[in-house]
């Protein structure tokens, strides 16, 4: 059971990968980006609740199925 487990959990690593090649997840509408002089600071907001919400299925389903 673990090993099949560890064998989507993997599939799904891939999946996202292959996909974040093709969008572009850490330039979302509602990430905060202020530049200054020398130095550039940036917080991820949107990205970080999408990734969030997306976990939190996977991890829903995994568990609706096991």
């Amino acid at each position: 059971m673990t090993g099949k487990v560890l064998m989507i959990i993997g599939g799904i690593i891939l999946i996202i990968g292959f996909l974040m090649q093709f969008i572009k997840i850490g330039k979302l509408p509602g990430d905060i980006i202020i530049k200054k002089e020398n130095t550039t600071f940036y917080f991820p907001l949107m990205t970080s609740i999408l990734v969030s919400v997306i976990l939190s299925v996977v991890f829903y389903l995994i568990g609706r199925f096991k």
